[in-house]
């Protein structure tokens, strides 16, 4: 692999606290290795869950720091690769995600257009979870939910992002007035939140 050109780069004290609210070890090296191949390769991880999140919000200040090293230097980061480097930009543990999103797109190809959902109890759910009064699916997030499903996203993938945005403090500051059907049936929010993390008396999922 060629050897980057920069010596180095400030890490901010927006990046530690970020990793600091990361909830394991894992992500947190996730995350630590996005923002350091970033800022010495240029390189753009590949990232799902609360880790994309985590980094998305320090993107701005990332890509900053590495256009006014180029700008200052007038070169690239690395000489010309042919493939990026992706042994170092991709944590295993994301290879396995990636290898079982793949498995979950074919089994949907396979299988019938004809998408098997409960609507009543994912609405129930969200009821529950934010102490809303919701009364029905409308046809654009019931659209959604079928897209996203034929898309190779998890029944569970669903249910996992309401119990995340539930812990969110963004949400929780906005009385979770986002938390809509219609934002659970959208492949940005199951990207971010969509992931199973340990969370303190978390509604159980009842596999419908």
């Amino acid at each position: 692999m060629k050897l980057t050109k920069r010596k180095g780069f400030n890490f901010l004290r927006s990046y530690f606290d970020v990793l600091n609210e990361l909830p394991n070890d894992q992500d947190k090296l996730e995350f630590l290795m996005a923002v350091i191949n970033k800022q010495f390769l240029d390189v753009d991880p590949e990232l799902n869950g609360i880790v994309k999140f985590a980094y998305i919000s320090q993107l701005h200040a990332i890509e900053k720091s590495v256009k006014g090293w180029k700008d200052a230097t007038k070169q690239a980061l690395t000489d010309a690769l042919p493939n990026p480097p992706g042994g170092c930009m991709v944590h295993p543990r994301q290879q396995e995600k990636e290898q079982e999103k793949e498995k979950e797109q074919e089994q949907s190809n396979i299988s019938s257009t004809k998408v098997d959902f409960d609507f009543n109890s994912f609405l129930d759910h969200i009821n529950q979870t934010f102490k809303k009064n919701y009364r029905v699916v409308n046809d654009k997030a019931k659209r959604g939910i079928k897209a996203r499903l034929k898309d190779g996203y998890t029944k569970r993938d669903i249910f996992n992002a309401i119990n995340n945005v539930k812990m969110d403090q963004y949400h929780k500051d906005s009385d979770y007035k986002y938390a809509t059907a219609e934002y659970f049936s959208r492949s940005k929010t199951l990207d971010i939140y969509g992931q199973e993390l340990p969370i303190k008396n978390e509604p159980k999922y009842n596999g419908r």
